[in-house]
């Protein structure tokens, strides 16, 4: 994700609840053995990531506690913390880096960001938003322009698709599902795709997260109002 904090010199923060404003998003916690997984789905080498682990556990610190002192002695500033990061376990990612995000209940969160536009802790290493001139976050209809080789459009429109399977659980999307023009090709298609995997999300969810029908409906504002974009998506993918 394109997430940069908007004070530069200030720790990327966030707040348990349903807030007004800031970005919204869950917050999971994983097993230790499930990290290659988690590190190879964010593009990060997964015994980069076992070693960034240890150094913690050896430190007496979890890891986003660990992290966080790492972005405090570089005063947050983000490509100091890239650079500090690579020196410590020798690796940065092209893809996405892991930075720590401190909770108002006092918990420390780690979270995957898009490596550096303008770099990536390495000169050697290439951010991807860099190559492809990602400066920021691009609609589906932005990135459906962008010329990449070997462009898997059926493979974009899914992944767009199953990041606004999020607003069924109340998440506010509306920057994702921003200017739906139905008559457009990429519209229908993403409702297409959309349509059919909206249909069993509620039950997935429920077993992807371990979580009780009961628990679930406490923690999630079902009853949110839904941005207009996602809205006019939802009523052309046919979704109640």
């Amino acid at each position: 994700m394109d997430i940069e904090p908007v004070r530069p010199a200030a720790p990327i923060s966030a707040s348990v609840g349903f807030g007004v404003g800031g970005i919204g998003g869950l917050l999971l916690t994983f097993d230790r053995e499930c990290a290659p997984l988690i590190a190879r789905r964010e593009e990060y080498d997964p015994g980069a990531f076992e070693r960034l682990i240890e150094i913690a556990e050896r430190a007496g610190k979890p890891v986003g506690e660990f992290l966080l002192e790492i972005a405090r002695g570089a005063n947050f500033d983000l490509m100091a913390y890239r650079i500090a990061l690579r020196d410590l376990i020798d690796y940065t990612s092209p893809g996405y880096i892991f930075h720590p995000v401190e909770i108002d209940d006092g918990r420390v969160a780690i979270i995957a960001i898009g490596s550096g536009f303008d770099g990536s802790g390495d000169p050697r290493i290439i951010s991807r938003r860099q190559e492809f001139g990602m400066d920021r976050l691009l609609s589906i209809e932005e990135s459906l322009r962008v010329e990449l080789p070997a462009f898997d459009r059926a493979g974009q429109i899914g992944y767009c698709a199953e990041c606004v399977l999020g607003g069924l659980h109340g998440v506010d999307v509306g920057d994702l599902a921003a200017g739906i023009d139905a008559e457009a090709l990429w519209a229908r298609e993403l409702a297409a795709y959309l349509g059919p995997i909206a249909a069993g999300e509620r039950e997935r969810f429920l077993a992807a997260t371990s979580i009780d029908a009961a628990r679930y409906g406490e923690r999630f504002a079902l009853s949110s109002p839904r941005a207009a974009g996602f809205a006019a998506l939802l009523k052309l993918a046919g979704v109640v």
